[in-house]
């Protein structure tokens, strides 16, 4: 029988992020403790490494045992480090040894709801509105109770609760020492893992203490450790999965092997539309073949392996029904243009000055169409999950960034009350936002209620992966600007249309996003640049071509138009791009000032460059961060090279630098690859593209030579898992104007130019 505690208090310490200025509505219940979802999940079985017997919950953040501790970082870690970052926050506060610690994501639960108040405003924002709309969204996301990874927000949102839930159980076990040896709490102190007495030289591990400590009730907030005394946290740290994915010990979806497993796969219609019907009498006369299970947009075949579920899937002959979304990608920019002339704009972004009157009496208005493509995510990893209906319980093992809605619409869709549903979150092989999803879990549980008792994988072949994704949307920019006499833009006007990929996302996954979109303008509306009349306004296009987030999302796309339209107005006004954009945050923008006077300094900026190369420059904010980018090309024999990247980033508190600098460089070679090759297009309705021979990926002699900077400006932690992606993009065709003369507004770079 385990022992395991329920420390009630500390459930509202955990998430005590106080609401500045109170709320009034709800105040009571915000502030009502979480529950601790980790006993129900040891008495199920075990999590992760921890075992069940004389395991202690203390917090919903940390089990103890003989065996160590294990901690829950309750973010789906897709490659990005972010379960050893979270790690590190209780382990510094708990103050254990890193070698005995574990980690686990842990149930889909409320209780590890994510705070998406950060995402309310700009950081360099302070004014009364965006004070109040990061409250609001503060309050939101803890009633709501959304567990999601995603829009960087994992470390900004775990920095202060993880912090707390290691000090409050350091807190319960100094306690219950104390109480034990009948001494003052505060004459005793902690070092790896126990509680001594210094002056009697008495000492107790946590392993000991932590059945009296799951009994206490810490009444008082615990005091964090002051920056001076962190041992982890602004350390590089080593990656607690590193050697499991390094070995081939690590579970991913696809990994996962049960006893008398079948196998699946499904085909959905091409033109993601409803089947109208399906001749499958091939299929099921095929070796192996166990069931056709029909779903929404075609079928599943269930076969004993998955090479003959492929096989067989490939016999079926299907009636789809029609497109809803015009059948070409040239109708669909047709569409974007009309609407930019006939919608009311989802939001002003942006609204300095009065550039309209100054764009109708000024002499020189440059004005230019941008545009970008649809982008799959292509993660290495298909789509794939486990499921297993037996004895009226549903237990589901796939990667999911969104498991506790996963959880819940799972349940309604199966019939099933959510107890009787059980996810288990695995490693995921590469996400960039497609795991935000709930197509493919929805998906197993109609296949595994379908054949009770034997467990049945689901594996999509790379064909329907890349096909039946939810793509960054493709996107329109209407640019107007003029330079004014001083050497800075005087007028920037930036009309975006796109599609609403919040609300779009919203819909399928049951969560209500009302209100305009601010992806629809991120990068571009948050820009960090006085001017003097600055006027941004985005659309939300009516097509539904299915999209959804991809990483970086709106600021992928308004990161590439609204730097290269800087780069243009420099030209323009025969201005070095470093010195204006220098001149532009000066005054209003500090930050974003120090980035680029670093980036100046790390590029050599102001050195001259052979004839055969060039370099580009590019700065965004995104999720918080400022990220300024030089990107390097020369000319060869076998085409354009890029070969050398600075990146420098302010993150406002830099949790992990050598994690931090990996997704710089991952974000840059993700962002390069997108600008030179990336492009999802239609004709007759249907994705062209179908594998990666048709939508490469940058191979390692591609990749360039990046240098990275990390700045901390003050502001609290702010994203990094994304930023690094949307100014590679613009840097590039500056880099690539710069080199040759030829102006690109659209991406990708291939069609204008060769790249060796």
């Amino acid at each position: 029988m385990s022992t395991l505690g329920t420390i009630t208090r500390r459930g509202l310490l955990l998430g005590s992020a106080a609401v500045a200025g109170g709320v009034a509505f709800g105040y009571y219940r915000y502030h009502q403790p979480l529950p601790n979802p980790l006993p129900l999940a040891l008495s199920e079985g075990g999590l992760g490494g921890a075992s069940v017997a004389q395991s202690y919950a203390l917090t919903p953040y940390l089990v103890i045992n003989q065996e160590g501790f294990t901690i829950i970082t309750p973010r789906t870690d897709m490659g990005q480090g972010i379960q050893t970052t979270l790690a590190a926050l209780v382990a510094e506060e708990l103050d254990v040894d890193w070698a005995d610690v574990q980690v686990a994501h842990g149930p889909p639960s409320a209780t590890y709801y994510t705070d998406i108040s950060a995402s309310a405003a700009p950081p360099y924002d302070d004014s009364l509105f965006a004070n109040t709309m990061r409250n609001v969204m503060g309050v939101a996301g803890r009633f709501m109770g959304l567990q999601v990874t995603g829009g960087s927000a994992s470390a900004r949102d775990g920095f202060i609760k993880m912090r707390l839930a290691g000090a409050a159980a350091r807190q319960a076990l100094i306690e219950a020492a104390a109480q034990r040896w009948g001494l003052p709490a505060q004459s005793l102190t902690t070092r790896d893992g126990s509680v001594e007495h210094a002056a009697s030289g008495r000492r107790l591990s946590y392993q000991e203490l932590a059945g009296d400590a799951a009994k206490l009730e810490i009444t008082s907030e615990p005091v964090l450790k002051p920056r001076s005394e962190w041992r982890y946290v602004g350390k590089t740290m080593p990656r607690k999965d590193m050697r499991s994915k390094c070995t081939g010990e690590a579970i991913y979806a696809i990994d996962v092997r049960l006893p008398d497993m079948l196998y699946a796969t499904v085909v959905s219609n091409p033109q993601r539309a409803a089947m109208q019907s399906y001749d499958a009498s091939k299929a099921k006369a095929m070796r192996g073949v166990k069931a056709i299970v029909p779903l929404a947009q075609g079928v599943a075949v269930v076969a004993d392996n998955t090479w003959r579920a492929f096989q067989a899937a490939k016999s079926i002959a299907f009636e789809w029904q029609d497109a809803a979304y015009p059948v070409s990608t040239e109708a669909m920019f047709e569409v974007m243009r009309g609407e930019l002339r006939t919608l009311k704009p989802d939001a002003v972004h942006r609204d300095v000055g009065d550039a309209s009157s100054v764009l109708a009496q000024a002499q020189n208005v440059l004005k230019v169409e941008y545009q970008a493509p649809h982008l799959a995510h292509a993660a290495l990893e298909p789509i794939a999950a486990v499921g297993h209906y037996a004895k009226g319980d549903l237990h589901i093992w796939t990667a999911n960034q969104i498991p506790t809605q996963a959880k819940k619409l799972v349940a309604e869709a199966a019939g099933l009350d959510a107890g009787k549903v059980h996810l288990h979150v695995t490693a995921v092989g590469g996400s960039f936002g497609r795991r935000t999803e709930l197509d493919y879990v929805l998906q197993i549980a109609t296949i595994a209620k379908a054949l009770p008792e034997r467990p049945v994988k689901l594996t999509w072949s790379r064909e329907e992966d890349m096909q039946q994704d939810f793509y960054r949307p493709s996107a329109l920019a209407h640019m107007q600007g003029v330079m004014g006499e001083d050497g800075r833009p005087q007028v920037i006007q930036m009309d975006i249309i796109s599609q609403s990929t919040s609300r779009s996302w919203g819909q399928r996954v049951g969560i209500p996003v009302p209100g305009p979109d601010r992806v629809l303008a991120e990068g571009a509306g948050d820009a960090p640049y006085s001017v003097p009349h600055h006027h941004v306004r985005a659309f939300a296009s009516s097509l539904e071509v299915p999209s959804g987030f991809w990483r970086a999302v709106g600021a992928s796309y308004n990161g590439f138009f609204h730097e290269c339209f800087l780069d243009e107005l420099a030209h323009a006004g025969r201005r070095d791009p470093m010195d204006m954009r220098l001149a532009m945050t000066e005054s209003q923008f500090p930050q974003a000032h120090a980035v680029l006077k670093k980036l100046r300094a790390t590029s050599r900026w102001d050195q001259a460059m052979p004839k055969n190369k060039a370099r580009g420059l590019a700065m965004t904010l995104s999720f918080g961060s400022y990220v300024a980018q030089v990107v390097e090309v020369e000319q060869t024999d076998a085409g354009i090279r890029v070969s050398k990247v600075y990146c420098v980033a302010d993150v406002g508190l830099a949790l992990d630098p050598g994690n931090i600098e990996a997704q710089l460089q991952s974000g840059i070679i993700f962002g390069l690859t997108a600008a030179m090759m990336g492009e999802i297009t239609f004709s007759n309705g249907r994705v062209q593209q179908s594998n990666f021979h048709d939508y490469p990926a940058l191979r390692m002699a591609q990749s360039p030579a990046i240098e990275v900077a990390i700045l901390e400006g003050g502001g609290g932690v702010q994203g990094i898992g994304e930023p690094g992606v949307p100014p590679a993009k613009a840097a590039l065709a500056n880099a690539i104007f710069a080199l040759t003369g030829k102006r690109i507004r659209a991406y990708p770079l291939q069609k204008h130019v060769k790249f060796a």
